[in-house]
């Protein structure tokens, strides 16, 4: 269905919802009470309608480095503001947490709703998540989206997350996905107490997977896309053959960089991938597996 706010929404066949609107793009996923679960969809759906409207009205504030007292009104951007503040420095925008931000929005209407057992909402694979008592989710770990052809997936790692952990949100950031990064990371994912803690915590230590090697290609963020937040810094746009001790160099950064964050309190934990080899940080409490490069 498409409602005069350009919002469109779509029962799919295994029961789950996709929410869209410009670039925002939801999937949602619901168990518990059907009545409960329909009133927190509807409610999350009369919310969602109004996110992108609110993020486009104070758009040039969150393309601008976060410094100093949060100046910003809505409920979503002042929350991607804050989620950033912890790495303001060097350099960082609200926009690095936009997708774990419009999440955490939605997720609180099924947290609110008595009857909803557990949920979901996945914003381009930065993830908001409810858990009540004795409930969990299984999360899949795939690293690189270029090895994906539409046939059986191999996962290179899966964990459980249970209502008894404090993780709620999981992000995943890298050089080959939505947003440039700085970094060539294929993959770092990371949970934390919510999507946009996350989703901050993910493109920093993204951000960190760094190596100035010859078959590492960058280009200003503004030469390909005239609006980015990232202005002239320079981001990867391709990564070729890499020694196996270059590779072990930029995940060690990586990992470094996540072992700050986590002594911080700011994440639970990291999965860091490249070229086939993987380190995590934290995770001990998880039950789960990891396949690491050899």
């Amino acid at each position: 269905m498409i409602y005069p706010t350009g919002a469109q929404r779509h029962l799919l066949d295994d029961g789950r919802w996709h929410f869209q609107y410009g670039p925002i793009d939801l999937i949602i996923d619901t168990t518990g009470n059907a009545v409960a679960c329909g009133r927190a969809i509807e409610r999350a759906w009369l919310r969602f309608a109004e996110i992108l409207p609110e993020l486009v009205s104070e758009l040039a504030l969150l393309r601008r480095p976060v410094r100093g007292a949060n100046p910003l009104r809505g409920s979503v951007a002042r929350r991607m503001y804050e989620a950033c503040w912890p790495y303001r420095e060097p350099f960082i925008t609200p926009m690095a947490a936009v997708a774990g931000s419009v999440a955490d929005e939605l997720i609180g209407f099924f947290r609110n709703e008595a009857g909803v057992d557990r949920a979901y909402i996945n914003n381009g694979g930065d993830i908001a998540l409810h858990l009540n008592t004795g409930q969990s989710y299984h999360v899949g770990l795939y690293s690189d989206l270029a090895r994906f052809d539409g046939s059986p997936v191999s996962l290179d790692g899966d964990f459980v997350i249970d209502a008894r952990l404090p993780v709620r949100g999981v992000a995943t950031s890298g050089w080959r996905g939505r947003s440039f990064s700085l970094g060539i990371a294929d993959s770092v994912t990371v949970l934390a107490a919510d999507a946009a803690a996350a989703d901050a915590a993910a493109t920093i230590i993204a951000n960190a997977v760094a190596s100035n090697h010859p078959a590492v290609r960058r280009a200003p963020a503004s030469s390909l896309k005239d609006d980015s937040d990232l202005g002239d810094l320079p981001v990867t746009v391709d990564v070729g053959e890499l020694p196996r001790d270059e590779v072990s160099a930029a995940l060690n950064k990586g990992a470094a960089k996540a072992a700050t964050v986590l002594q911080r309190g700011l994440i639970h934990g990291a999965v860091l991938v490249l070229r086939g080899q993987m380190e995590v940080v934290g995770l001990e409490a998880l039950s789960g597996r990891f396949l690491r490069g050899t």
